[in-house]
């Protein structure tokens, strides 16, 4: 991956784009014409280098919802929900707030999952009622997929937060999966 995102950077250095459209259209080609994995990867490092942050605004949420939900793994969903929807919920929080809750509760797991690792990199600015609604209607879910985000947000959200961490265990040891507390105690443990 790093040798494929330093080529890809490499390939898109001289690539410019006059409006958000034209690389929206761009990134979209990129990935729907994709024979190989790879290609959906560099299309991702088109979406996201730093010169065309000025893009990323509310106007690319259709096409980061259509690589999530076409991408349907998690390599793809991860980074799309960590970097790009996590970018715009701190932008733009009062219509992703709306999303994001929309497609916790979404029949796509990858919705899902894009909902609640959105603010994995948010640390102490984490919205923790936002995080903790977007978790809620995943909790009796057995999809691993699911499970393995609600821990990874919560650790990520307990470095800056463990006692929080640990209340929202302790209110929800029934629902939460082993998997999901053992993710999120993992750094703080449990508390004594």
């Amino acid at each position: 991956m790093p040798t494929l995102r330093t080529l890809a950077r490499k390939e898109f250095a001289t690539t410019a784009y006059a409006d958000s459209q034209a690389w929206r259209a761009s990134v979209l080609a990129l990935w729907r014409g994709a024979v190989y994995r790879e290609e959906r990867y560099a299309a991702v490092v088109l979406a996201r280098l730093p010169r065309y942050r000025g893009f990323r605004d509310l106007r690319a949420l259709p096409m980061y919802e259509e690589l999530i939900v076409t991408g349907a793994w998690w390599d793809f969903v991860d980074e799309i929900a960590v970097n790009l929807i996590g970018e715009l919920l701190r932008n733009h929080p009062k219509p992703l707030r709306a999303t994001l809750r929309r497609w916790s509760k979404d029949a796509d797991l990858w919705r899902r999952r894009s909902a609640i690792l959105a603010q994995l990199k948010f640390k102490q600015e984490t919205d923790a009622p936002l995080l903790f609604a977007l978790i809620e209607p995943s909790l009796s879910s057995r999809e691993f997929f699911l499970r393995k985000a609600i821990g990874w947000a919560l650790r990520e959200y307990a470095k800056s937060a463990p006692d929080a961490v640990r209340r929202y265990i302790a209110m929800h040891d029934a629902q939460l999966s082993a998997l999901s507390k053992r993710e999120a105690l993992r750094r703080i443990g449990a508390a004594t």
